[in-house]
């Protein structure tokens, strides 16, 4: 198993990842998107290959507090393949980001995952990864 920077090269499959997380990507999609993050410094996106294949993608975000000194990291896209899990892929992609997450000088980190059963497993990993259960999140589309 490898861990790296993701590259252009990897949007398919970063697109088939993301519709396995729940959200529907094209490739097209895929390819607009990873190029607005790959242009901004703040973001920082790594995948995990099994066998030479990208099985797995951790997208991050380092922010700036509002009500303390410093910065944060976000992790803010994270799924392993479906017919890779439980084999340690997810454990060693959180360990990295949080590796560049103080490279960066982040003193926290943190993620949103949302509150539906499909996600207990992720949950329960989170947990296991030593991440607390600190908030309630909320969203509204705008038009």
């Amino acid at each position: 198993m490898e861990i790296r920077k993701a590259e252009m090269k990897d949007v398919d499959r970063l697109a088939e990842l993301m519709t396995q997380l729940g959200y529907p990507t094209s490739v097209e999609q895929m390819k607009q998107r990873f190029a607005n993050m790959e242009s901004n410094s703040d973001y920082h996106t790594l995948v995990a290959l099994y066998d030479g294949n990208v099985v797995g993608v951790l997208g991050l975000l380092k922010g700036y507090y509002y009500e303390l000194d410093g910065s944060y990291a976000r992790i803010v896209a994270f799924v392993v393949d479906s017919t890779y899990r439980n084999k340690g892929i997810g454990k060693r992609l959180l360990n990295e980001a949080e590796n560049w997450a103080r490279r960066v000088g982040a003193t926290g980190i943190g993620l949103n995952s949302g509150d539906r059963p499909e996600r207990r497993d992720a949950h329960a990993f989170y947990r296991k990864m030593g991440y607390e259960d600190k908030s309630i999140g909320f969203a509204k589309g705008l038009e």
